[in-house]
């Protein structure tokens, strides 16, 4: 019986560390995304989550690739079953915009990404999860408050915790579990891109944080084991930031 985690977007950052992770407690690692995740064994399916025909497109592959642990394109045996199947739902993309320029398909860019395609991919998959395995989605600091000039990722953020709360709720007695981990500021590629490189940012961002730094992408990795290893934390919400300073 073998341990499987797929990722979404676990080329860098959060994503990156979660499939180490993961992968030092005996999990097969799947990537998802359009770039490969360099840890060694990660198998890798080179799609564009943010494509409305993706699941057209890739979904024969992650299926073959769910059950082919020896990537030799062959399924697996009997005696290779997945026992627990972690679905990690990572790739994220965020904008800069307000509620007077936001354009519509930029909007329905983001939402492609961040909510609708992860409501495709546990469909996909749920037909090949077993009791205890967990559905786990990162939304954001985000999804529960909100900052200026990051419109279209606010609202996708706070849908992917009803996401995950509707979630709970459907699979109620199927003994899969789920929750949302909400990291704060995260020192990502993701984050570096949205905020520049104007260190009076960055000063003003760790001077709102309890511990004063940005989190690691490896303690949010953390915090996303414990939950799929923790059928307790089912419809929970996790912040994980280090604690925020209320102005």
């Amino acid at each position: 019986m073998s341990n499987v985690v797929i990722i979404t977007g676990a080329s860098k950052g959060i994503g990156l560390a979660t499939a180490t992770r993961f992968q030092q407690q005996g999990f097969r690692v799947i990537n998802i995304s359009r770039s490969e995740c360099p840890l060694e064994g990660a198998r890798n399916i080179a799609a564009d989550l943010a494509e409305t025909d993706w699941k057209a497109k890739h979904g024969k592959s992650i299926i073959d690739a769910l059950f082919d642990s020896q990537g030799d394109n062959e399924p697996d045996t009997e005696n290779d079953k997945i026992e627990q199947l972690v679905l990690v739902h990572n790739a994220a993309r965020m904008t800069k915009e307000t509620v007077s320029d936001i354009d519509g398909d930029v909007l329905r860019s983001v939402l492609q990404l961040n909510v609708v395609a992860p409501a495709e991919l546990n469909t996909l998959l749920l037909p090949h999860m077993s009791a205890g395995s967990s559905i786990l989605y990162i939304s954001s600091t985000l999804g529960r408050k909100a900052v200026a000039n990051t419109h279209a990722y606010v609202i996708s953020k706070h849908a992917v915790i009803g996401q995950m709360r509707a979630t709970c709720q459907d699979l109620a007695g199927s003994m899969i579990h789920t929750a949302a981990v909400c990291p704060g500021f995260t020192e990502t590629e993701m984050l570096s891109e949205h905020l520049g490189k104007n260190p009076e940012i960055y000063q003003h961002i760790v001077g709102n944080i309890a511990h004063r730094r940005l989190a690691q992408p490896s303690e949010i990795a953390e915090t996303l084991w414990f939950c799929a290893d923790n059928p307790v934390i089912n419809g929970a919400i996790i912040d994980a930031n280090l604690g925020q300073i209320e102005t």
